[in-house]
């Protein structure tokens, strides 16, 4: 896939979030309204968000089911006016202000809802008839790789070819800012990773770019920053490297019988800064995985011993993301 040279120019981007700001979320906040036991309800999904995103940055939105990520996305795609506070893209509200901010834009939904008798041509070529400066049909479809299959009828293709589809549709006009709503989802891991090589492409050359996606690998390879949300606010931000570094590592192991955790070296020693015991189950937690490993490791080497079911565990943005839910859920 390759999305070929584009018209407009545009130079390299940092990576670092330290540029003028695309979008600008502050206070954000979406509530629902609804009626139970006769009476009208309201839930808030989104609960006083800020965060803004950098000309030609990669940001992810992650979080649970229902933590709030695609409800602030449609409010940022200008789908839906906010409850309370304010979102700036490209400088305008996207909401109020849709015709300065919808030719520079281009959306992928979590289902795009295409007719499913058109063919993926006749979809495109429909869809350019809507789009300002749109590329030609044969080149969009290149682009994700669906070439092959451009004239059989949508409702024969496959999931992971549809979501190809909704991909081409949202790069279309070649769009300064780009949101992707879990666009990997369905694919197979060839096509899930031709699809991050055209993302990377895509952010190389300017463009900024919000993704929500369930897949932290995905999350970890792409993002430049992310965010985490859980009920409807951001409990972690920063680049992906500071989220990580706030969660330390793990090694785990089980104590031969006789063996207890006041047998080991002192935790101080070891580095550790935490630990959790079951049964004979050790696990540590750590900011420095080397010298907590070596030193369990040279002491049960010095006892003659073996330790069962050894797991040594670097800290990862899986694991971040699960300690940041569980604690949160324990609150």
């Amino acid at each position: 896939m390759n999305i070929g040279e584009k018209t407009t120019g545009g130079a390299q981007h940092s990576r670092t979030g330290s540029g003028d700001a695309v979008i600008d979320v502050t206070g954000l906040r979406r509530s629902y309204s609804g009626k139970g036991a006769g009476k009208r309800t309201w839930f808030e999904a989104v609960r006083g968000v800020d965060f803004s995103v950098a000309r030609g940055e990669l940001f992810a939105l992650l979080g649970t089911n229902g933590a709030g990520k695609t409800s602030t996305l449609e409010l940022l795609e200008g789908l839906a006016a906010p409850t309370g506070g304010q979102v700036r893209v490209l400088g305008h509200d996207p909401f109020r202000e849709r015709a300065a901010v919808r030719p520079r834009i281009g959306v992928m939904l979590q289902e795009g809802g295409f007719p499913s008798e058109l063919t993926p041509a006749e979809t495109v070529r429909m869809w350019a008839g809507c789009t300002s400066g749109a590329r030609p049909v044969d080149e969009a479809l290149s682009w994700v790789g669906l070439t092959r299959r451009k004239d059989v009828r949508v409702k024969q293709l496959s999931g992971g070819e549809r979501r190809r589809l909704d991909l081409a549709l949202a790069l279309l006009g070649e769009p300064d800012v780009l949101f992707l709503d879990e666009p990997t989802t369905g694919l197979d891991t060839e096509a899930r990773h031709e699809t991050w090589e055209l993302v990377r492409e895509l952010r190389d050359r300017g463009a900024t770019i919000v993704l929500t996606t369930h897949y932290l690998e995905e999350a970890e390879e792409l993002a430049d920053r992310l965010a985490i949300m859980h009920e409807g606010r951001i409990a972690a931000a920063g680049q992906v490297t500071e989220v990580v570094a706030a969660h330390p590592s793990r090694i785990s192991f089980e104590l031969p019988e006789g063996y207890h955790l006041g047998d080991l070296p002192p935790l101080s020693e070891l580095g550790a800064v935490s630990h959790e015991t079951d049964g004979r189950t050790v696990q540590l937690r750590t900011d420095e995985l080397q010298r907590t490993a070596t030193g369990v490791l040279v002491w049960a080497q010095e006892k003659e011993i073996a330790l069962g079911g050894l797991d040594v565990r670097q800290a990862s943005l899986e694991e971040a993301f699960l300690q940041i839910a569980k604690g949160l859920e324990k609150e």
